[in-house]
C-alpha cells in the first residue's frame, strides 16, 4: 500500500489514508481514541476475515508479503473460485488476498 495523506487533527485524531499501487481504491484509517476503541483494535471481527484484497497477479504478491515478513494465517489454497491465502496486518486484522477464475 502507499500512503497518500496523513492528517493528524489532535493528539486524539489522526486520519491515514493508503491505497493499493495503481488503483484508484483507498482506505481511510483513523485512530482509535477511547479505552474501548483500543480495546477491539485488530478484533474488530472476532478472529474472522473481514478485509478483502483482489489481485491480478497473486504470486507476486503472495512473494511480497513474504518478503516484508508480514504475518500468513493460511498459506495459499486453490479453491473453485480462485487463489486464496490469508494475512495479518500489523494491528491483527486478517485478510484475504484472492485471485479471482474468471
Amino acid at each position: 500500500f502507499l500512503l497518500l495523506k496523513d492528517t493528524k487533527f489532535s493528539e486524539e485524531k489522526r486520519w491515514v489514508i493508503v491505497s493499493p499501487k495503481d488503483s484508484e481504491c483507498y482506505l481511510l484509517l483513523a485512530k482509535a481514541n477511547s479505552n474501548e476503541q483500543k480495546a477491539t483494535v485488530g478484533n474488530q471481527t472476532g478472529g474472522r476475515v473481514f478485509l478483502f484484497l483482489n489481485t491480478n497477479t497473486f504470486e507476486e504478491d503472495y512473494q511480497n508479503l513474504k518478503n516484508n515478513n508480514v504475518k500468513i494465517i493460511r498459506e495459499p489454497k486453490v479453491e473453485i473460485y480462485g487463489k486464496v491465502l490469508v494475512f495479518a496486518d500489523l494491528y491483527g486484522n486478517q485478510w484475504d488476498l484472492i485471485e479471482t477464475i474468471n
